[in-house]
């Protein structure tokens, strides 16, 4: 008698506060910045935060790579992106 399992999909879509834990201060600002701010492009980000265009840069590929931003293309000027945090709400 066999079994047939379904194949495991990845089900962690988006990161936690716990993933943010250990990265750079920046990393962790930015993300606060955006959990304040719904949605921001990397410019206003580096204006809120008064951080280096290049710094905001590595703090959202670090974000990125913990699965803790979302991006997407600006609708109104396709060179831009937009980012918003997608951290699952510990409630």
């Amino acid at each position: 008698m066999s079994t047939i399992e379904p194949p495991e999909q990845e089900t962690s879509a988006s990161g936690t506060w716990d993933d943010v834990r250990d990265l750079p201060p920046s990393a962790k600002l930015v993300a606060k910045v955006l959990e304040y701010n719904d949605t921001m492009t990397q410019q206003q980000i580096a204006e809120e935060t008064l951080l280096p265009a290049r710094t905001v840069r590595y703090a959202l590929n670090r974000l990125d790579e913990e699965n803790v931003v979302q991006s997407r293309f600006s609708f109104s000027d396709a060179r831009k992106r937009l980012y918003s945090l997608d951290i699952e709400s510990s409630a």
